[in-house]
């Protein structure tokens, strides 16, 4: 998968997991990353998916209709590709953290849906619920931010509230916070979610 390391200065610090939205690519989270904590190594992926012509993590029957075999298939090769950054980039492959956005989100969200311990924790801005006919593995005590807009078309309210509520009943200690406005990214968002990944995450070290 095409993607951009940048080395940490701190190997204590998890090391960050970029996803971009739809028609985003490999830097366009950096500086997002950077901002949640700017001693982490960083791994930012583009998607292997195009949907005219735009980079996605997997495809869709229309919007807000994920098409759920390819979303299994590409969350399991990027799960694989997890597995073999860790061993090329020399990285703790036990303390990553995923950060998404939009459809990196809902790939983020599916990672936690599919796999037992493949994160430590998530900052999802945005998110829908990935899939509705499975049972969640064990999430005990993994930490999950949701950042949601009141006004967000795109992703309604009650899926952030489903997913919170899917994740907590699998154990995760979810925080979903809300502003306002619409889908986009906004300052108090990133904010909040550094705020939490400072008290949730690195005070776990």
């Amino acid at each position: 998968m095409k993607h951009v390391f940048y080395k940490g200065t701190d190997s204590r610090r998890p090391t960050l997991l970029l996803l971009h939205g739809t028609g985003g690519n490999e830097h366009d989270l950096v500086g997002l990353g950077k901002e949640i904590d700017g001693s982490a190594n960083i791994l930012s992926v583009r998607g292997n998916v195009l949907e005219n012509g735009m980079p996605r993590f997997f495809k869709r029957l229309a919007e807000g209709v994920f098409d759920m075999e390819d979303l299994k298939f590409r969350t399991e090769e990027l799960k694989i590709f997890m597995d073999e950054a860790a061993e090329n980039y020399e990285f703790d492959r036990d303390n990553v953290v995923a950060i998404g956005y939009s459809n990196g989100a809902n790939i983020a969200a599916n990672l936690l849906f599919e796999y037992e311990n493949v994160l430590k924790g998530a900052i999802l801005h945005h998110p829908m619920v990935p899939r509705r006919d499975v049972e969640l593995p064990s999430l005990l005590g993994t930490p999950v931010f949701i950042g949601a807009g009141k006004n967000d078309f795109m992703c309604p309210a009650t899926e952030s509230e489903d997913l919170r509520d899917m994740l907590q009943d699998a154990g995760a200690e979810v925080e979903l916070f809300w502003h306002a406005h619409g889908h986009q990214l906004t300052q108090d968002e990133v904010q909040a979610a550094k705020d939490w990944y400072q008290t949730k995450v690195k005070s776990e070290e």
